[in-house]
């Protein structure tokens, strides 16, 4: 059952960005960017976390679940630290998912070949 709420979920969080590239003049850089906004305010307001737990990796690894680890981060280095957990918290709670996608990244520019946009 766990399979089919993943995919609800994530399936779900999917069809509403592609409903608001196709139907809104709202560029894709600007709805990804929501996305991850909007997983921090659920995840403040003790939304997403529940959703997570059911979901599982449907709901943890589209952006709004980066949101979601950023919030998590924050309050947790704030608990630990003080006041300077919130400029820390977010980098290392998302310190391996932002170091595998840079590193991933520079292994596929080396491989593939770039072409002219035009």
């Amino acid at each position: 059952m766990q399979y089919v709420w993943a995919f609800l979920v994530g399936g779900s969080l999917c069809v509403i960005g592609q409903i608001l590239i196709d139907r809104t003049s709202l560029t894709p850089a600007r709805i990804l960017t929501g996305y991850v906004v909007a997983g921090v305010i659920l995840s403040a307001l003790g939304l997403y976390g529940p959703l997570a737990e059911l979901a599982g990796s449907g709901a943890t690894v589209p952006l709004l679940g980066f949101g979601h680890l950023l919030a998590k981060g924050v309050r947790q280095a704030v608990e630990e630290q003080g006041l300077l957990g919130c400029l820390t918290g977010g980098l290392q709670a998302g310190a391996a998912g932002i170091a595998a996608s840079l590193l991933c990244g520079l292994v596929f520019s080396l491989i593939g070949k770039s072409h002219d946009q035009n």
